[in-house]
């Protein structure tokens, strides 16, 4: 996980779209005005009548747009949790090498980063509920073979076919977020977020006791095929009727935004980055840590259990808070102060403070659900979000996928914790800067 619009006050953005978009047709950097399939293929772009927000809440309600993005969102990292806490039963079944399981391991970003670049070139041609239902359905049949599948090749292949829906869907929420409720920015990603979280958390916890019930690690990671194949149903509907206006409504008009030749776009790559690097360092080796410094194995795990618990809250409170604040430097500095805090606390004194550092490290993750909201604040547009959300995860997980390994390098080469941490600190610096370059108001389409 970077000058002020010229047609449109620097503002916060949930305040910006309350006073353009009943005015302000979508021209060029959006959806063409007088497109028979844009209503359909996107609801949140305004058309010259500005009443595309009645359309889409007669062709899709509110309540089940939401209810589709939360389901979508409790699959969003369930897939990657549960066979993290099945790791080593996976590797004995599959008779995976050192080199294999490792690959397994990074597998997550890396179709993060690739599949997610794709979503745009998807979006213009396909309606985001068709996409969503291929998401869903593609996290299902891969999360299903993979679980029953004896070899280890099929074991990958069908590991990446589930996160390519990961991938598509990653990008896309934070762009159906400002189609359909462009007043509660903030609030909703919140939502959506906190239920990733959940997601996240209940995966991790629950898939070694459902291994065991059901005497199998199999069982462990196939069972959360059926959540996804459940996400699929809120969206049917929606994704019937887009097939239609795609074909009444022709190819979609190529974007005109380009985040990847601005500062902004690279900054919010940056800041995505960072923090996903910290974060998948943090998941990765923080039991390992608390276990070196004295902690029994099942302590140290309810201590990591715990970071991504206090994230549920953290996860609702931070995009609230960033689409009602005027700039986002107060909450950039104030995660930095936190993980800064947290960080020093693991060097030097491990043991005695845990509980304390845990909650830090908590609060400091809340970057994760700040540089989601922004996304949304970023861009005036649907195809601004969309564009934007695409550049900086895709070019976020690369960045991220260095963290873990990075870690675990300093970490064998020094014996201890204090280069890891050190370079922690070192790519926290970093997300700050980025943190300050996309605090203040501006807009992806803008920027040239």
């Amino acid at each position: 996980m970077p000058p002020s619009p010229s047609a449109v006050p620097a503002v916060p953005t949930d305040a910006v779209t309350r006073q353009a978009a009943p005015t302000r047709a979508v021209t060029g950097q959006g959806v063409p005005t007088g497109d028979v399939g844009t209503a359909e293929r996107f609801p949140g772009a305004v058309g010259p009548a500005g009443g595309a927000a009645a359309t889409t809440s007669r062709v899709n309600p509110a309540w089940l747009v939401l209810a589709g993005m939360l389901l979508v969102a409790l699959n969003l990292r369930a897939a990657v949790t549960s066979l993290g806490a099945l790791l080593d039963e996976v590797r004995v079944g599959l008779a995976l090498s050192g080199t294999m399981a490792g690959f397994v391991t990074t597998l997550p970003t890396i179709a993060f980063a690739g599949l997610g670049a794709a979503t745009p070139w998807l979006v213009r041609r396909f309606s985001p509920a068709r996409l969503l239902v291929l998401a869903m359905l593609a996290l299902t049949v891969g999360q299903v073979l993979r679980a029953v599948t004896g070899s280890a090749v099929v074991f990958l292949a069908t590991s990446a076919l589930a996160l390519a829906g990961i991938a598509v869907a990653n990008i896309l929420l934070p762009m159906l977020v400002k189609q359909h409720f462009p007043h509660r920015t903030g609030l909703v990603t919140g939502a959506y977020t906190m239920a990733l979280t959940v997601g996240t958390t209940v995966a991790a916890a629950s898939a070694v006791p459902v291994a065991h019930a059901f005497g199998s690690w199999r069982a462990g990671l196939g069972v959360w095929a059926g959540l996804a194949a459940v996400a699929v149903l809120p969206w049917l509907p929606a994704a019937l009727r887009g097939r239609t206006a795609a074909r009444r409504g022709g190819t979609a008009r190529r974007s005109g935004v380009r985040p990847g030749r601005t500062r902004l776009g690279w900054a919010m790559a940056v800041y995505f980055g960072a923090q996903s690097l910290s974060g998948y360092a943090i998941m990765g080796w923080l039991a390992q840590m608390f276990r070196d410094a004295g902690f029994r194995p099942q302590d140290a795990g309810l201590l990591l259990a715990g970071v991504t618990a206090l994230g549920v809250p953290i996860a609702l409170l931070m995009p609230t808070l960033a689409g009602r604040l005027g700039s986002l430097r107060p909450l950039v500095f104030a995660l930095t102060a936190a993980s800064s805090l947290a960080y020093l606390g693991l060097a030097f004194a491990p043991r005695g403070g845990a509980l304390v550092w845990v909650v830090l490290l908590a609060f400091g993750q809340g970057a994760f659900p700040l540089i989601l909201a922004t996304i949304g604040l970023r861009a005036r547009t649907a195809d601004g979000t969309v564009a934007l959300s695409a550049f900086a995860q895709s070019t976020g997980y690369v960045i991220a996928a260095l963290g873990p390994l990075l870690v675990g390098i300093l970490h064998d080469a020094t014996g201890g914790w204090l280069a890891p941490i050190g370079f922690l600190l070192v790519a926290l610096a970093v997300q700050t800067c980025a943190g300050v370059l996309i605090a203040r108001p501006r807009y992806i389409e803008d920027e040239r």
